[in-house]
């Protein structure tokens, strides 16, 4: 039997890398469960070119 869809694929972009006007962009691609996390995911995650960890947003 196929599973139910509860975990969805999300994006995760860089807040920081927007604000530099550096060019280019971080992003990841993770998954969540829908229907424990409503809101929007935010994880601290690292940025190759600013070289430090910096939060990712879910962008939609």
């Amino acid at each position: 039997m196929a599973k139910k869809g509860n975990r969805v694929q999300v994006i995760l972009e860089c807040t920081e890398h927007k604000e530099s006007g550096m060019p280019g962009m971080s992003r990841y691609i993770t998954t969540k469960n829908k229907k424990n996390t409503t809101e929007r995911l935010v994880l601290k995650k690292f940025n190759p070119v600013l070289r430090k960890v910096t939060e990712h947003k879910e962008i939609k």
